[in-house]
This record gives C-alpha cells, structure tokens and sequence, in this order.
C-alpha cells in the first residue's frame, strides 16, 4: 500500500490544480450504479472548488453548477449565459470570458427577470460561500409546498398577500416617536414592511429596543446595538384547508374605520381558493411566548397553535438560554432560584427570580418561530400582542444579560423580581440610608406604555412615578430604572427636611415650588425631577425585621387591574429577599 501510494505521489506530483480538477470531474461522470453515490468524490471536487482559482469561463460555470447542485436546482448552459432553475423560479447568470460576471437576473415565475445587484456583487467579489447562502434563501422563499398547480396557487395568494401588506403600511397615521425609522418598527400598524423583491422575501421589523450601553472588563465603554425583531411572510403546508386570497382584500381608494383600522372586503367578495395551506410569519430571532398569549394568537387567528415542538419553561428561564453566554454571570442559590449579578457605573447590582414564583399558569411560555394565519386583517393583532411580549422579554432580559462577574460575586444593590399578572411584575428591594423595603409595580399595558409605581417610600408626589415610567420606556432596561431610582431615593433620605417644611406640609399650605435636580436617563435625556417627588406613605409600610409587606390591597391592585380579592403575592413561601436575611430577620449581605 505504500508503494502505491509513493507511485500516486510521484504520478500526479507535477500535476496542476486544474488536472486534477478534470480528471475527478471525469470520474464522477463515468456510469455508475445510482444507489451508490460517488460522496468521496463529491466532496473532493467541492474542496478542490473551494481553493480553485476561478480564472475562466469554464471554471465560473463549474462552480455555477456545483452550487445549483448543493441547492437542489438544476442547472443549463447556453454559450455564456447559466441557468440555475426551480419550480417558481430561476436565476440568469451572464458570464464575461475571462471568469467575470456582467449580470445576475432573477426571474419569478411568469415574471420577467429583474436584475439582482446584491448577487452579482457577491459573484464579482467570488464570495461564492455566501453566494450560495444567499441563493439557499431564495430558494426557500419559492419552496412552496403542493404540487405545480398548487404552487402556483399559493404564489399567487402569497403575492396578494403581500400587496395588502403594504397598503397598510401606506395608510396615515400620527407618529408616536422622534426617531422616524423607530417610530414606523415599534408603533406603526404593521411595523416596517419592507416590500418583497425577487431575490428576498416579504419581511416585516415589528420591534426594536433602544440600544444599550455597556462597560466591558476591561472598563472600556461600548453601546450594543438593539436586535431588531422581523417576521419574513410565508407560506406553509396545514393539515386542515383553508379559504385564502387570489386577490387584494384592501378596497382602492384605503378606507378606515373609526378606530384607525383598515377596512377589508369580505373573502367571498374576491377571488379565493380552498387550498391545504396558511400563510406563516416566521420569526426571526424565535420569541419566548407566555402560554396566555399562545392562546390569545389562537383566538386571533383561529387556528390552533401546534405545540408539538413546543417546549414549555418558565418565562425567566427561556430568556437565559439566549441571554446567558460571555457577557452574563448567574449564581443559583437553590434549585429553582437564580441570582444575576448587573454592572452599573460605579455600583453592581445583584437581581433574584425566585422559581417558585416564576412557575405560575400565567408565566410559562415556549420559544416560538413561526405563527399561521389566513388573513391580512390578523397581522396587526398578532403583531400588537408580539411587541407586547417583546416588551416584557426585552425588560427582563436587562436584568439576565450582564456584564461577566467572577463566580461568587454579590451585588451593592439587591432586588428581587415577582411576577404579580400577566402583565406586570414587581421589584422589591432595601430603600438607601434605611432598613425599610420598597416596591416598584412595573406595568405592561402595551408596547406603548409602560407604567411604573412605587410602594413603601415614604413619599407623597405621585410625579415620581411618571418619570420613572418614561425612564424605563426610554432606556428598556430594569438596572437603568433603578438606578435612577435608587440614586433620587437617596438623595431624598440623606437630605433633612427643614421645620417650616414640615409644619408647611402638615397643613398643606406650602405652594412654592422646590429646586429641581436633573437626571439624565439611558439615552441621554435630561429630565428634571422634584426632590420631594415620592408616593404615599400610608400605602405601602414595610417592617424589615419582620420580613412582611403589609399594604393596601386595593390600592397596588387598581394598579394592575385585578379584583381586590386576588392577593399580589400569591405565591406561598417565597416571601421578600428570603435569601438576603439574617438570622434575627433582618437584610444582610448574601455570602
């Protein structure tokens, strides 16, 4: 074996790259048996492509041809033009002689070819790995499932579809936000939709967070950009038929209804087809989803959700699977309870999600890639209670994603995390200078609003939880909230009162104004706040000793909308920061 090998070397040892090239391209098309594929020698031509200089005609329609292959297209030539072909499609590929690339068409079926600049720029460029990536996603933008009639069918539909997409992005509306891009993602009716070409697909930016600013290990300080949530429009196979649409629903001239929402024409009105399928949003990145909303999609599009591939977990814990890596640091206390450990300028702090709480009905959920549906007035819907959960995931996420701190670490500040409904949670922790508690009720009406109010502090200006509200609307982050939070408390407990304030406030007559502080949020902005700013103190007396949060019920349950018979905090044995007292009861340093 030895010798036949040294003969090999020795046979082939001044052989160029391009005669080896030919002579396995001349194996493989040699007959053979079809049940015993030649692999060995595929994979070594799709090397030898690989380090192949593409210096000619003839080599560019080689690598052409093994790219068609690896997609599963066919692929014809005609002089120096190639063809990489599918059912709905087909890409045009006009070659110049020495290897170049005069044209790159695209050409949906019935359409006329439509010249591609982001292909062609990747074959001038020889990127041929993300050529075929590229490639690889336009082919499954046109892998229609069904056969030819029914491909052509749903295309029709999916195009229709999209058409009606688009009007509803067009109509007016009053603009929400500064940031004229953010405004369109996170408050438009149906975000940015940005209009299916021929080499991409019909995708949708439905919501965006601010950016975050971050201080690495090295101290260096760096701002991460906000991942921007899209949903690319489909089409997928369905057990079940379903009536879709072969032609626009949105009437011409647009109309609106009273509440701004765009007027349809009824299905049996335009022409529709009974078909074995559904459009499909398919989210990119996946979004953990509570089992509440799951079922709220299902009522909006009248279908049910599958949830055969659906793993079910707490809230908290699908967001650490994407969130915990490099950047983050968890510590578990016990089997269920986690503490994060979040880097703020100056001061760390520590955040717990007791397990027990956090395994309620309501707040589990399953990560979700894809959502059917059958009419174009159901994107909105689906897209409102999306951004909604977006919000929620995004707020908690702040508190998981952390800068990395060594194992063993413990916060300067510490504060634990309940949820109280579906759609609000509440943050308990150790007001500055003092040994009493302090809750901050966090409650997400929508992705439009979000409201803060604070329990326990003592205080009596309502005005503090408008703008700690539009903090935590500005910067979407939890450590930013409190930070500022926790810095006003604590330039409000430090600083004495004087006795004509006092006796001023006994008997309500003091109306001058006081000196207002600046406070600079996440992004920047500076907002003034009143240093008497507070809540009541009647409403919310804490005891650290005792461990109790005594409160008026109805008055934190008129914040979250619920009966006044429900208790909010309704999870038994949990108790506030268990794992931060001491043996006489009272907050102590965690060890």
């Amino acid at each position: 074996m030895k010798s036949i090998i040294s003969d090999l070397h020795l046979k082939f040892a001044e052989k160029t790259w391009n005669d080896t090239f030919h002579l396995v391209r001349r194996c493989m098309e040699k007959p053979r048996d079809e049940s015993k594929p030649c692999e060995a020698l595929v994979r070594s031509l799709e090397r030898l492509q690989e380090v192949f200089s593409v210096s000619s005609i003839k080599t560019m329609k080689s690598r052409l041809e093994m790219i068609a292959k690896q997609q599963g297209m066919g692929f014809h030539v005609t002089d120096a033009t190639c063809y990489l072909t599918a059912d709905l499609f087909y890409l045009e590929v006009v070659l110049l002689p020495g290897g170049g690339v005069e044209e790159v068409k695209v050409a949906p079926h019935g359409g006329s070819p439509v010249p591609s600049e982001g292909l062609l720029q990747l074959l001038r460029l020889k990127h041929f790995a993300d050529f075929s990536a590229k490639l690889a996603g336009l082919f499954s933008q046109y892998n229609i499932p069904g056969d030819n009639e029914v491909k052509l069918k749903l295309f029709t539909s999916l195009q229709c579809l999209g058409k009606d997409l688009q009007q509803i992005l067009l109509l007016p509306r009053l603009p929400n936000d500064c940031d004229a891009q953010m405004d369109v993602i996170n408050y438009g009716r149906i975000g940015c939709v940005i209009a299916g070409k021929e080499d991409c697909p019909l995708t949708i930016q439905f919501y965006t967070s601010p950016s975050d600013v971050r201080k690495t290990p090295d101290s260096q300080i760096v701002e991460v950009d906000a991942v921007v949530q899209t949903a690319q429009v489909t089409v997928g196979v369905s057990n079940t038929t379903h009536r879709l649409q072969m032609a626009p629903l949105i009437p011409q001239p647009p109309q609106v209804d009273p509440q701004g929402c765009p007027v349809f024409l009824p299905l049996n009105e335009v022409p529709n087809e009974t078909l074995p399928a559904c459009f499909l949003l398919l989210l990119q990145p996946a979004i953990p989803v509570t089992v509440p909303r799951v079922n709220r999609l299902s009522q909006i599009t009248e279908l049910v959700i599958p949830d055969v591939d659906l793993q079910w977990a707490p809230l908290p814990k699908l967001l650490m699977r994407g969130s915990l890596g490099a950047n983050s640091s968890g510590e578990t206390l016990d089997e269920q309870d986690t503490i994060f450990t979040v880097s703020r300028p100056g001061v760390t702090h520590s955040y717990i999600l007791p397990g027990d709480a956090w395994e309620a009905p309501d707040q589990i959920g399953a990560v979700m890639d894809r959502i059917p549906f059958t009419h174009p007035a159901q994107v909105p819907e689906i897209l409102k209670l999306l951004r909604r959960q977006c919000a929620t995931n995004t707020l908690l996420s702040s508190c998981i994603t952390s800068q990395h701190v060594s194992s063993g670490s413990v916060g300067d500040l510490h504060f634990e995390i309940l949820p109280q409904t579906e759609t609000s949670f509440s943050v308990t922790f150790q007001q500055p200078n003092t040994d009493a508690l302090a809750v901050l009720l966090v409650t997400i009406c929508d992705s439009l609003q979000i409201k803060c109010s604070l329990f326990g502090a003592g205080q009596n200006d309502r005005s503090v939880d408008e703008y700690i509200s539009t903090v935590m609307k500005r910067s979407m982050s939890i450590p930013v909230t409190l930070m500022t939070l926790y810095t006003k408390l604590a330039e409000i407990t430090s600083a004495p009162l004087p006795s004509d304030h006092l006796a001023a406030t006994e008997t309500e007559t003091d109306l001058s104004a006081p000196p207002s502080a600046a406070v600079t949020d996440a992004n920047g902005a500076l907002t003034t706040l009143s240093p008497r700013a507070a809540v009541p103190e009647d409403n919310f007396a804490v005891s650290a000793s005792s461990c109790i949060v005594p409160v008026a019920k109805s008055e934190i349950l008129s914040e979250i909308n619920t009966s006044p018979a429900v208790n909010p905090y309704p999870f038994p044995g949990v108790g506030v920061l268990p794992h931060w007292m001491n043996s006489n009861g009272h907050i102590s340093e965690m060890i």
